[in-house]
């Protein structure tokens, strides 16, 4: 018979100088998290690392800064304040590339906290909503520590974790963290939707970035046919279009017939539908981005998203400035492997504005901007104001059509810092 432990308990594992996993996005284990935090009086250079993580937790508490230290893999909302002090910084990396940190010892881990369904009959847990990295940590970790949890769908694909892997489990029943990226559609993020729909052809295979421009596309490809979805992430835009037939898998080369992704993030309509649903198949984020298998599928439509492009084609959108505000993610994978994909189309969308009016169609990034997409990787890009194909183009050709993209207001001043580089 299986015994469950009290957090305080499990996380009493955990030693200083240890590095410890924590699982990430709707699969955050929000309540032994907490549990661990509150054991910063008697621990110190405990090493924290994740991807993106959900939930009430302060990470930036300025108490944890002798006891915990966040080596972020992707910023999230509640990392940012401690990767950009003292007490946390962000390590640049493919989302492809960081099961390598964990299996050939880069990041070697002492403790891996994870967030799963309850066993089956035969003592398997599901990883759940977020296989991605965490596949690779539990496979590396030293110990494993569970929050056991029956909201935590059973997911199938390649998250199954034996509980005689595990040392130490607590039982949680919490829902998880939901999030509706629906909400966030803006009327400059709808008419970018409806642009990119017309991008996107029958039989196309899609991957979908994180935010409103993902759903605000899907909305608009109710009269397409044949989709698929090959995928790091998906949220609940894409569960009308499973429901008309819209997205059916049927003209995919890899897994067809099926959804293929890490993780997802979403309300608790998707986390239910995601249940023991063998239209899922959730892997290893390692294969799933690899551009080897993602060029495979026909049609191969990537959709992402920046905070500034300059008017070379160079994409920021993992900083603003010197400010680490995300990360790399999966943005390059999916870059490079629709442009290897037959009739594969690599898409950057973004509005032309910020929310303070500010261009994001720039005449050079902002001083210490990383450029996660190359201007020799980029292909499409797309505001409220058009799309344009960019591969092919020289530089002077590249300023030109991007400035159409910008905001009215302010192409007069693209237009200046066009002639001063080009014509002067």
């Amino acid at each position: 018979m299986r015994k469950y432990v009290s957090a305080e308990e499990a996380v009493s594992i955990i030693q200083s100088g240890d590095r410890v996993f924590l699982h990430g996005s709707a699969a955050t284990p929000i309540f032994l998290i907490n549990k661990l935090l509150e054991r910063y009086k008697e621990l110190r250079e405990v090493e924290l690392v994740s991807i993106s993580t959900f939930g009430d937790i302060d990470f930036g508490n300025v108490k944890y800064k002798d006891s915990f230290y966040i080596n972020s893999l992707f910023v999230s909302s509640n990392t940012r304040e401690a990767v950009n002090s003292s007490q946390g910084d962000y390590i640049p990396i493919f989302l492809s590339e960081i099961p390598i940190l964990f299996r050939e010892k880069y990041l070697p881990l002492d403790v891996a906290i994870i967030h799963v369904s309850p066993p089956d009959i035969h003592g398997f847990c599901s990883l759940g909503t977020s296989v991605d990295v965490a596949k690779a940590a539990v496979e590396t970790a030293q110990i494993i520590i569970a929050q056991v949890n029956p909201n935590m769908p059973r997911v199938h694909g390649a998250g199954f974790v034996h509980e005689s892997k595990i040392n130490k489990m607590v039982w949680v029943d919490d829902e998880l963290p939901e999030v509706n990226y629906s909400k966030s559609i803006s009327p400059a993020v709808e008419k970018i939707g409806e642009i990119i729909a017309g991008l996107v052809e029958d039989g196309a295979t899609l991957q979908l970035g994180i935010g409103g421009i993902p759903d605000a596309v899907l909305r608009k490809l109710s009269n397409h046919k044949n989709l698929g979805i090959h995928t790091e992430m998906f949220s609940d835009g894409v569960l009308p279009l499973i429901e008309s037939g819209v997205i059916n898998n049927s003209m995919k080369k890899i897994i067809k017939g099926r959804i293929v992704t890490g993780f997802m993030v979403g309300t608790k309509k998707l986390y239910d539908f995601a249940n023991d649903n063998q239209l899922i198949s959730a892997l290893d984020i390692s294969w799933v981005n690899d551009t080897a298998n993602i060029r495979q599928n026909p049609k191969a439509t990537c959709i992402n998203s920046a905070i500034e492009i300059d008017i070379t084609g160079q994409v920021c959108a993992d900083s603003m400035g010197t400010y680490q505000y995300s990360g790399i993610g999966g943005q390059m994978d999916f870059i490079r492997g629709a442009s290897l994909s037959a009739g594969g189309k690599p898409i950057i969308a973004l509005p032309s504005t910020t929310s303070k009016g500010l261009s994001r169609i720039v005449s050079s990034l902002q001083p210490g901007a990383g450029v996660v997409t190359t201007r020799g990787h980029i292909h499409w890009v797309v505001t409220e104001y058009g799309a344009i194909n960019l591969f092919g183009k020289n530089l002077q050709q590249r300023a030109f059509e991007l400035i159409k993209l910008a905001h009215p207001d302010h192409r007069e001043e693209l237009e200046k810092a066009y002639y001063q580089r080009f014509c002067s």
